[in-house]
């Protein structure tokens, strides 16, 4: 990490992702985030705010710790293998095929709420008049 680049602690990444220090060294363990050592203090890279960033988005997503290692390791690889690329294709057809499904259940979950609280409005609306 040269002088220059940005570095932050644990405890600024943290509270900015409003997350606990012990999840961020539990993605250390996991190889998710690599942050420098300064003594005792962890210092993290734009590299790994972004990855923590794109984790726990992945989280939400229904990616598994593993699979977001797995992605980031395969994006990483300076020389990948076509078996490397074909399956790092493969889980990103997965997964987008998943999130369509995901998305097209929730346009539906929320235009039933559309239907319902139309109704729900115009029945308070009646009930005002009578």
């Amino acid at each position: 990490m040269s002088n220059k680049e940005v570095a932050y602690r644990i405890s600024e990444l943290a509270h900015e992702f409003e997350i606990t220090p012990r999840t961020l060294r539990h993605y250390e363990e996991l190889g998710l985030l690599t942050p420098k050592r300064k003594g005792n203090t962890r210092l993290y890279s734009h590299k790994d705010k972004f990855r923590l960033a794109l984790t726990i988005r992945g989280k939400r997503l229904g990616f598994s710790l593993a699979e977001m290692r797995e992605l980031f390791e395969l994006y990483d690889a300076e020389h990948r293998t076509r078996p490397q690329l074909y399956s790092m294709v493969a889980m990103i057809e997965e997964k987008r095929a998943s999130l369509r499904q995901q998305q097209e259940d929730i346009e539906k979950v929320l235009a039933e709420l559309d239907a319902a609280d139309i109704k729900a409005r115009d029945t308070l609306e009646k009930m005002k008049h009578h």
